[in-house]
């Protein structure tokens, strides 16, 4: 006689044994994927890289006058191709209320582990009273969407003025393309 349908059968019962041997399985396929490297990879290579430029200990050029700098945005990667990662940051003075204009600077690490990281590129500057929105790194590319303002009399909490940018390390600086303007084909 076979039993019904949600009977319990003896074969199908799990037992100390099974959790056992199903710990013992998941273990091996970890320890085996610890040690699985990608070629030319060795243990020496593990935490050699340096880091990124960290955003919040660099000192940006702007004139907050004595007020404090925000980091509102940053991403990391090798831009240049030279094996270290730089940062970049979009800044702009602290403020309780309305929209400064931002910045965006690249960070290079400093020259010794005790110096802060040093902008070596500004990619938008504050002076063209932009804000930026959207930062992005993808392989070595730069986007951004840059907002602005169609006259002084537009009030700054509210851009009217809207155009992605994307900017590439070339012949030993970064070159800006600016994308379709708003509202063309």
């Amino acid at each position: 006689m076979q039993p019904s349908a949600g009977q319990d059968l003896t074969h199908t019962r799990t037992h100390p044994a099974h959790w056992l041997a199903t710990g013992v399985a998941i273990a091996a396929v970890i320890g085996i994927g610890a040690l699985i490297r990608p070629p030319g990879a060795s243990a020496s290579d593990a935490g050699s890289a340096p880091a990124a430029p960290d955003a919040a200990t660099a000192h940006y050029p702007l004139n907050c006058g004595g007020g404090s700098v925000d980091v509102v945005a940053k991403a990391s990667a090798d831009l240049d191709g030279d094996g270290r990662a730089e940062t970049v940051a979009v800044v702009r003075c602290h403020t309780d209320f309305g929209t400064p204009p931002s910045g965006m600077y690249v960070l290079s690490a400093g020259t010794s582990a005790s110096t802060p990281p040093r902008v070596v590129a500004t990619l938008v500057d504050p002076a063209h009273k932009l804000s930026v929105k959207d930062l992005a790194v993808t392989g070595r590319t730069v986007t951004a969407t840059l907002l602005g303002y169609s006259s002084d009399t537009v009030p700054r909490c509210c851009p009217d003025l809207e155009r992605k940018f994307g900017w590439n390390w070339r012949d030993g600086r970064f070159i800006a393309t600016p994308g379709p303007r708003a509202g063309s084909v």
